[in-house]
């Protein structure tokens, strides 16, 4: 071996008839080339699939060929012609007749921007096992895998229409446990992680054009911000939003007015309040030069909110959000009002004197009841009315929202009475579709601990084709962990396993094509 990384690969004579070699030194192949009088030194492997290129074809005009999956490279050029990764290339010299290779990496700083490159380059396609490679590329040249989430955040975020979606939820989540299984040196299952953050993203914003945000810059104010999003003016919000930056607000200074922001309604289906918290925790791990990219989606997302105390089912919500405390005095008793319709469980709600975080562990674990007696059949019908159509996510975003709205009203507590109220409508919600007689004893889970340890290493290899499946596994499980912490010994405990243990077993329905065709059958039928 020689200066400066150079390394004897062979010899010229050796070259002309083969026209290629293949040398190896510490666990690398590398395949030399010649065509003509020039040669050309590259990974013997295949990046896609780790075939030899060595039994590839070589055309006249330097492109190389994998014959396994036809993938071609110019050695010129270094492209890859038809496939998805980049060949690794090094450089050659000759030196009397003797062909020496450079082995030395290249600079890291290079190489962790073409994986990132590279690795956005996967998402048109979603090509799921390539964005693996390429963050294991990046990681490889000292690449830090949360900095990854924040670029892809950073260059896709103006691809969501209306702003923020479970995959900047889920994120915070899969980091979280990114950074524990790094810190057991778990190399393979911190990357399963930091790959699936990664690819929602890309589910999410596949093929989809710019939605540009306002540049547009006004002086923050917090009542005109909530006035803003409750007219839903983005221009307006967004400005607000800029001028907040422009000031130096940090995540945490305006996470208290975003809150209040998220519970003036009951808003779509308990999203707003959870993105609230979840976007400080993602900023938390992708660090301040994601900020602009999270909160202008988060804000957009509160703007386009759904506004579902606006709908006959829940109407009574303002009513009793008004006269919070003000309607005698009524205990919460959870097995009173446990599968009892909406308006009777906001009653007894604003009207109860227990203390509210009382309330909440009450409210708690009759949704943890409600997951726990889905009547799973229900979602399997084929006859039902779309107003009907019910399956597992309608329960676990009781939990998943009940989790953040702790976590949201303990930092600001005027807000608990907001929080409760959409805790109550969604235990009322869903009533009709529990099966209350349900024989809980087969999903009884015995062993806590490892029936949780079992469902992490579940998540590692999940094998969910929707990101927004295996997500909302993912974020159910760490809401009901936060809450069994917060919570030690509460009551739901055994149930909220049981639920769990049940939701794993028994699969989310995704494509109901009988029951689509009826329904669009009927529903046109009428038009």
């Amino acid at each position: 071996m020689t200066g400066g990384g150079w390394i004897e690969a062979g010899h010229t004579a050796e070259m002309e008839k083969a026209r290629r070699l293949v040398f190896r030194h510490e666990g690398k192949q590398i395949l030399i080339l010649k065509r003509g009088e020039r040669y050309f030194a590259v990974n013997n492997r295949c990046p896609h699939q780790g075939y030899p290129l060595s039994e590839g074809t070589l055309s006249e005009d330097c492109t190389l060929t994998c014959n396994w999956h036809n993938w071609k490279f110019d050695l010129d050029s270094g492209d890859t012609v038809v496939g998805g990764d980049k060949l690794r290339s090094y450089p050659v010299k000759l030196a009397a007749g003797s062909i020496f290779v450079n082995l030395a990496e290249p600079d890291r700083g290079k190489s962790q921007a073409e994986a990132l490159d590279n690795l956005h380059a996967c998402f048109h396609r979603y090509e799921y096992d390539r964005m693996g490679r390429e963050l294991a590329r990046f990681k490889a040249a000292g690449g830090n895998y949360a900095q990854a989430v924040g670029e892809m955040i950073r260059r896709c975020y103006v691809n969501f229409e209306y702003g923020m979606t479970h995959a900047f939820a889920a994120a915070a989540d899969w980091l979280t446990l990114t950074e524990r299984y790094e810190a057991e040196g778990r190399d393979d299952a911190a990357l399963v992680t930091v790959l699936e953050a990664v690819s929602h993203f890309a589910w999410d914003s596949q093929r989809y054009g710019e939605f540009a945000y306002t540049d547009k810059i006004i002086s923050f104010d917090e009542q005109d911000f909530l006035e803003a999003v409750e007219v839903e003016d983005e221009e307006v919000a967004i400005a607000l939003i800029n001028g907040a930056l422009e000031q130096g607000s940090t995540y945490a200074e305006l996470r208290p007015v975003l809150a209040r922001a998220a519970l003036a309604h009951y808003n779509d289906f308990g999203h707003s309040v959870i993105y609230v918290v979840k976007a400080g925790q993602l900023l938390e791990q992708v660090g301040g030069n994601c900020r602009e990219a999270v909160l202008k989606s988060l804000v957009r997302s509160l703007v386009y909110a759904r506004r579902e105390d606006l709908v006959p089912e829940f109407r009574a919500y303002a009513g009793n959000l008004e006269n919070w405390r003000n309607t005698g005095d009524q205990r919460v008793d959870m097995d009173s009002l446990w599968g009892k319709p909406v308006n009777k469980i906001l009653a007894a709600v604003s009207s109860s004197d227990l203390p509210e975080v009382e309330l909440f562990k009450r409210l708690f674990e009759i949704l943890v009841r409600n997951m726990l007696h889905f009547d799973t059949a229900l979602a399997a019908r084929t006859d039902n009315k779309i107003t009907d159509n019910v399956d597992w996510l309608d329960f676990t975003h009781g939990i998943t929202f009940s989790n953040a709205v702790r976590q949201l009203c303990e930092e600001t507590p005027d807000l608990w009475p907001q929080g409760l109220l959409q805790m109550a409508c969604f235990a009322g919600r869903n009533v009709s579709y529990l099966d209350q007689n349900l024989d809980i004893e087969p999903w009884k889970v015995f062993d806590g601990e490892i029936f949780l340890e079992d469902t992490h290493n579940f998540l590692l290899n999940h094998g969910v084709p929707e990101p927004i499946v295996s997500c909302h596994i993912l974020k159910t499980l760490m809401a009901l962990e936060a809450e069994m912490g917060a919570f030690p010994g509460a009551a739901w405990r055994e149930e909220g396993l049981g639920a769990f243990n049940r939701f794993l077993a028994i699969p989310v329905r995704r494509r109901h094509s009988l029951r689509a065709a009826r329904q669009s059958l009927a529903f046109t039928a009428r038009e």
